[in-house]
């Protein structure tokens, strides 16, 4: 860690590589990438939190749809949702003569559907998991109150399991943060996008890759303490007392 920062300090150093205009374009790759994860992310959890619940159904025509859908997105790559989204619209009918064609035109929003799903898929199975992972005594102490199944979802099953969920969801935003390099195959300028314009304008791929790498790890280290942070609050009662 100490020669990739001793590395970064020379390499910032040497204004052939690293000036204004590639450090404009890693600002705005940089952007795009944040924007892009964020939005998916956001979006998918609430897509999910509705989806896990009605994972769990006794119905069948309920549960099945769904969980044919997160089998679909976490049984085939990333990538290729991607160029089925990006490069499929295309082939419907009419869609270049609707609204809907203003927003798929752009690279970034097939993109975010693509990330969105497959992070909505994900997520679904995570929260899906930590619902069944409720315990008996929890369920039965609320309906001992009195509360519907409704309220006791509300308050106690949904905290509860997003209180369990917090660690593999935290691996899952880490994840998404990771594929989002994969958006620059789709002409979206994110930080492997400005990474690819350096090393074909300066033909120095290692300072141009290593400077993505370095800002990836800031990045992931953020989210780690970030949930690290979350789970030390939200676990607290889980802790043994000193």
């Amino acid at each position: 860690m100490e020669q990739l920062f001793a590395w970064l300090s020379d390499a910032l150093a040497d204004n052939t590589v690293f000036n204004f205009n590639t450090l404009t374009f890693y600002g705005r790759g940089l952007v795009n990438t944040v924007q892009l994860v964020f939005l998916s992310l956001v979006i998918g959890l609430v897509l999910a939190v509705p989806l896990s619940i009605a994972r769990g159904s006794k119905h069948k025509w309920i549960k099945l749809p769904i969980f044919f859908y997160t089998y679909v997105f976490r049984g085939t790559p990333l990538l290729v949702q991607l160029y089925m989204i990006y490069y499929g619209v295309v082939f419907i009918d009419g869609i270049q003569d609707t609204w809907l064609w203003y927003f798929l035109k752009e690279p970034f929003y097939p993109a975010l559907a693509a990330f969105t799903l497959n992070t909505a898929a994900y997520t679904t199975e995570i929260f899906h998991g930590a619902i069944k992972a409720t315990a008996k005594g929890e369920i039965e102490a609320a309906r001992a109150y009195g509360m519907s199944h409704r309220l006791m979802m509300r308050r106690i099953i949904i905290p509860s399991a997003f209180r369990r969920a917090l660690p593999a969801y935290g691996n899952e935003v880490i994840f998404m943060l990771h594929a989002s390099a994969i958006a620059s195959v789709v002409t979206i300028m994110d930080l492997t996008g400005a990474a690819r314009f350096v090393y074909a304008r300066y033909y120095a791929p290692f300072d141009a890759f290593l400077f993505v790498a370095a800002i990836y790890l800031c990045l992931t280290f953020a989210i780690l303490y970030l949930f690290r942070y979350l789970e030390k609050r939200l676990l607290a009662h889980l802790r043994p007392v000193s």
